[in-house]
């Protein structure tokens, strides 16, 4: 289960100056932890330096706040996105890129796995829009 963001506001962002305090990264330590001294020593790993699902959020919150729908959007997925091995990414980015999928089953068949495998409803509901639209313009048939 996921820790709900803190209510934030738009004079919070630059996330990074403003709010630091809410900032850690995926192994754990926090912004004002990695410094050139903690990397050179090897204190300070790349899991520290990994974006976490939580600062995704925030900057999704602070998006909406500013009516920038589409932008928190992005956000929401890539925080999804978070959780996926590195070779999942790149196969369904591969089944996206037009005329790389054989058929409309086949981006669906990505979007379930993302939904029941992964618990990315909002990267599952993309890839099926994407299924829709790829449809109605063929872009099924082989390009190269």
């Amino acid at each position: 289960m996921t820790a709900k963001s803190p209510e934030l506001s738009l004079d919070d962002y630059p996330l990074a100056e403003k709010r630091p305090d809410l900032l850690t990264g995926a192994g754990g330590k926090g912004l004002g932890d990695i410094t050139l001294e903690t990397v050179q020593s090897g204190a300070a790993t790349m899991a520290d330096l990994r974006i976490t699902p939580e600062a995704l959020r925030m900057q999704a919150q602070i998006a909406r706040l500013a009516g920038r729908a589409a932008l928190a959007e992005n956000f929401e997925r890539a925080a999804e996105m978070t959780a996926l091995p590195q070779a999942e990414i790149m196969a369904i980015y591969e089944l996206l890129r037009p005329g790389r999928a054989k058929d409309k089953a086949s981006l669906l068949a990505a979007g379930q796995k993302l939904r029941d495998h992964f618990g990315a409803p909002l990267l599952a509901r993309h890839v099926e829009e994407a299924a829709e639209i790829y449809e109605k313009r063929g872009l099924f048939e082989a390009r190269f």
